[in-house]
C-alpha cells in the first residue's frame, strides 16, 4: 500500500505560485488521491483531459456521487478532510486481487494489544460484537485465540506500526485492514492516536471495528452512504448493516443457514429517484436541510451539489426518523420533531433542556406526531400540519391561536389534503407531498406552480 505521508507537492502552475491556502489544499488532495485512488507520484501539473490529477478527482467524485467536475471544489475538499478508513476506495490499488475470502468458515482472531482509552473488557466486547454483525448473516463463526497466529490479528498502533502503511496522527485515517490471505492478510490495525470510545463522544470502536473487520473478511468499500462499508466514518446506533452490506458479504460466503432476525438499515436515498419524497425541510442559517430516512441533505448557496450525511453522525441524540422541522431565524433556533418529542438546535448544536413533548406547544394529546412545520416570518406564526389539519402557533406569545385546527383543504385550495414537509421563501409556501412540490402564494391563496419534489436537489 502506498504510504500516505511520503509524498511530494505538485505545483498547479510553474509560472504563478499558489496562495498558501491553495497550496495546502492541493497538497492534501494529492496525498488523498495517491493513497485512495492510485494517483502516480512525481507528476507535473498540466491542463487538459490527460491530466492524471483531474482524472483521479473525477474518479473520486464519481465514487462519492458528487458532481463530476474534475476540479478541487468545496464539496470534494470537504469530503477529503473527513475522518475515514485507511483502505483505498479502488480495489486495484490495494495490492491484492479482488474477491478474496477465507476458505474456512471457522475464522480465528486474536487481540494482540489494547488501547488505554477503554477497559480491556470493553475492547473485547466491541470486537466480539463487530464480528457477530457479520456472523449474523453468514455461515461464519469466530474463535478467539490468546496465543499463536490467528487468521485475523488485531492491534493498536500509531504512525509507522510495522506494515509500512503508517497512520497520520489524530483524525484523518482511523484504522485499516487487509483482505483474507496468508501473512498480513486479515490483520486489522487501529490508530492509537485516536481517542476510542464506546459512545458517540469520540470515535466509536465498535462502529470502526465492524467496518474494518468487513475488509478482513473480503469486503471492499461501498459507494452507498448508508452502508457500513462506506469509507467515511459516521456514528450509528442499532444494527449497522444495510442491504448493500448484506448482499456483499453473502456474495462471498452465502447466507446464514440458521437465519437470525436482523433489520437492515435502508440504503441511502438517491436524490434523483423520481419516486423520492421528503420527511422534513428546514432552513438553518442560510442553508437548506432536507431530511429523508436516517439521512439529511445540506444545500448551501456556495456548494455545487447537495451534501448527504447521516443524521446520527451530526446529532447522535436525535432519532433516525425526523417527522418535521422549522427554523425561527429571529430566535436563531431550529425545532426538530420526531413522534411526540421535539428537539431544539442553535446552529448545529443541541439546546439544553430538550427534548420536550410536542404538547407543550398546545397541541392536544390526541396528536402523536407533526407531519410538517413552517415558520412564516412575515406573520410571526408557525404552521403545524398533522394529517388533514393544521394549527397556528404564535411564536411571540408561545401559544396556539384560537380557532384551530383548521383543514388544509379549506385554507389551501389546490393543495393535497396532507403535507410531508413545508418551507417558506419570499411570500411563497412550498408544500411537499409524495413526489410533488407545490409553490403556493400565501397572499393570493393559490397554487402557482407544481414541481417535482427533488427539483430542489438539482434533479
Amino acid at each position: 500500500m502506498i504510504a500516505l505521508l511520503l509524498l511530494a507537492l505538485v505545483a498547479h502552475s510553474s509560472a504563478v505560485p499558489l496562495p498558501s491556502g491553495d497550496k495546502d489544499n492541493q497538497n492534501l488532495a494529492e496525498k488523498y488521491l495517491r493513497h485512495f485512488y492510485g494517483l502516480p507520484a512525481g507528476l507535473q501539473g498540466r491542463q487538459g483531459a490527460s491530466n492524471p490529477f483531474e482524472t483521479k478527482i473525477k474518479e473520486m467524485q464519481r465514487f462519492f456521487k458528487l458532481k463530476v467536475t474534475g476540479n478541487l471544489d468545496d464539496n470534494t475538499l470537504d469530503l477529503m478532510k473527513q475522518a475515514r478508513c485507511g483502505v483505498p476506495d479502488i480495489g486495484e490499488y490495494n495490492h491484492f486481487p479482488r474477491h478474496l475470502k477465507w476458505q474456512n468458515n471457522n475464522v480465528t482472531f486474536r487481540i494482540l494489544n489494547y488501547t488505554p482509552d477503554l477497559k480491556k473488557s470493553d475492547v473485547d466486547r466491541a470486537i466480539r460484537n463487530a464480528l457477530n454483525v457479520w456472523a449474523d448473516v453468514t455461515p461464519l463463526t469466530f474463535k478467539k485465540l490468546h496465543v499463536g497466529n490467528a487468521d485475523i490479528m488485531i492491534s493498536f498502533g500509531s504512525k509507522e506500526h510495522g506494515d509500512y502503511n503508517p497512520f497520520d496522527g489524530p483524525d484523518g485515517l482511523l484504522a485499516h485492514a487487509y483482505p483474507p490471505g496468508q501473512g498480513i492478510g486479515g490483520d486489522t490495525h487501529f490508530d492509537e492516536d485516536e481517542h476510542w470510545t464506546k459512545d458517540s463522544s469520540a470515535y466509536n470502536l465498535f462502529v470502526v471495528a465492524a467496518h474494518e473487520l468487513g475488509h478482513a473478511l473480503g469486503m471492499s468499500h461501498s459507494a452507498n452512504a448508508g452502508a457500513l462499508m462506506y469509507p467515511i466514518y459516521t456514528f450509528t446506533t442499532g444494527y449497522p448493516l444495510s442491504e448493500d452490506d448484506i448482499e456483499g458479504i453473502q456474495a462471498l460466503y452465502g447466507p446464514n443457514p440458521n437465519p437470525r432476525k436482523v433489520k437492515p438499515k435502508p440504503d441511502a436515498p438517491n436524490k434523483c429517484d423520481p419516486r423520492l419524497s421528503f420527511d422534513a425541510v428546514t432552513e438553518l442559517r442560510g442553508e437548506t436541510i432536507i431530511f429523508k430516512d436516517r439521512f439529511y441533505w445540506r444545500i448551501h448557496p456556495q456548494m455545487v451539489e447537495p451534501e448527504q450525511t447521516l443524521i446520527k453522525s451530526t446529532w447522535p441524540s436525535i432519532p433516525n426518523k425526523v417527522d418535521a422541522a422549522y427554523e425561527n431565524s429571529e430566535k436563531d433556533i431550529v425545532i426538530i420533531f420526531s413522534g411526540i418529542r421535539m428537539w431544539a438546535l442553535n446552529g448545529y448544536n443541541l439546546v439544553d433542556g430538550y427534548p420536550k413533548y410536542i404538547h407543550k406547544l398546545g397541541l392536544p394529546k390526541t396528536v402523536r406526531k407533526v407531519d410538517a412545520a413552517v415558520y412564516i416570518r412575515d406573520t410571526g406564526k408557525t404552521l403545524l400540519f398533522t394529517e388533514e389539519e393544521y394549527w397556528s402557533y404564535d411564536e411571540a406569545t408561545g401559544t396556539m391561536d384560537s380557532g384551530y385546527p383548521r383543514t388544509i383543504e379549506e385554507d389551501f385550495p389546490g393543495m393535497d389534503d396532507e403535507v410531508d414537509a413545508a418551507a417558506y421563501h419570499y411570500g411563497y409556501l412550498y408544500f411537499f407531498h409524495e413526489q410533488l412540490q407545490y409553490e403556493y402564494s400565501y397572499t393570493s391563496r393559490k397554487v402557482m406552480r407544481i414541481l417535482r419534489t427533488n427539483s430542489i436537489l438539482n434533479c
